[in-house]
């Protein structure tokens, strides 16, 4: 079958061309991302493999669909930028990862908690120039705080046994409760309990309408003070705007980001010469109880490899039998938009 891999780094050469090699597949790997303006780089390919932050609306799939694309696969967990009702409407099937690495998120999103409570990004920066002082940087024990995990699928469960092995109480919430979370030593309570009682906040959910901005300013008013906030799940579910003005009052007391709503135009890219137009992004970077990654949680040996298999086993599938050929855990449809 032949793809048009857009977004395309080099570890998605080292792991998805060996393996679509073996399964017989031509991968044109495209360095642009897809936009209704590089849309047209599809050239009679069937299928496009997208990354995060490709931008799949509707305009941009009636390019794909005119220039003959009948299948999407999603190199990632979250199918938010797509346009799920337009690709319905069009007849496109769209496949993504479900699941490839949970560990590698949890660990990422408690390695945020450890570095901004120790303050282990500022001791670095310290000690590299010399300043050996320890004014400052001050932490606090994990053991005996409250942590709050806002949805309790793969990866809030194990970030949740990663909290409880650190001697934490758990909360959590979720509209569907899980006996793994359970087992993994989570309590749930709802969302303002959750919000009142934890030391620290970690978002593990998807983003649907429901959740976008679920961190606005009310939100924020009912953590406790110097609460740490951390989300490695998606921009969005954070109002950024509300989040700078809960760390200018220190009711946010540190945030732990790997995702940001704008990470668009920003993330995975070396800007490092040119200057930064997204002033918010900007005002966030001067707060020094900010952590901030490029969207790199996911970002291990194991989890890179499993999202290459898993997306070729999905092409391979939909190429062999059509939609009925992927596996139902891996398709995406309105249905379970709607049920996430």
């Amino acid at each position: 079958m032949h793809v048009a891999v857009f977004s395309t780094k080099q570890f998605d050469r080292d792991h998805l061309g060996p393996l679509a090699a073996d399964a017989g597949h031509r991968l044109r790997f495209l360095d642009a991302g897809l936009t209704t303006e590089t849309a047209g780089i599809v050239d009679g390919e069937p299928a496009a493999c997208l990354f995060v932050n490709d931008q799949a609306n509707a305009e941009t799939l009636e390019i794909l669909a005119d220039r003959g694309v009948r299948f999407l696969a999603l190199r990632s967990a979250g199918f938010n930028h797509v346009d799920l009702v337009a690709a319905d409407r069009l007849g496109l099937t769209v496949a993504r990862v479900p699941a490839y690495s949970p560990n590698a998120v949890a660990e990422h999103a408690m390695g945020l908690v450890l570095a901004l409570n120790r303050k282990l990004h500022k001791a670095y920066l310290r000690t590299r120039e010399g300043n050996f002082s320890i004014d400052g940087l001050m932490g606090f024990d994990l053991a005996g705080k409250v942590v709050g995990v806002v949805g309790t699928g793969k990866i809030g469960a194990c970030f949740a046994r990663i909290a409880a092995g650190f001697g934490c109480e758990v909360l959590g919430t979720d509209p569907e409760p899980s006996d793994e979370a359970r087992r993994a030593g989570v309590r749930y309570v709802d969302r303002h309990e959750l919000l009142g009682r934890s030391d620290v906040v970690s978002l593990h959910c998807p983003l649907t309408p429901e959740t976008h901005h679920m961190i606005d300013a009310d939100a924020i008013a009912r953590m406790k003070q110097g609460v740490m906030l951390i989300n490695t799940s998606r921009g969005a579910l954070i109002d950024t705007g509300a989040v700078i003005g809960g760390l200018k009052s220190d009711r946010i007391g540190a945030l732990g980001i790997d995702v940001y709503e704008e990470e668009g135009d920003v993330f995975f890219r070396d800007l490092s010469g040119k200057i930064l137009h997204d002033d918010v992004l900007a005002r966030l970077l001067t707060f020094p109880n900010v952590l901030l990654t490029s969207h790199q949680a996911f970002f291990t040996v194991e989890a890179v490899d499993a999202i290459a298999r898993t997306t070729i086993e999905n092409i391979s599938a939909f190429g062999h039998a059509g939609p009925a050929g992927v596996p139902p855990e891996n398709l995406v449809s309105l249905a379970s938009h709607y049920r996430h």
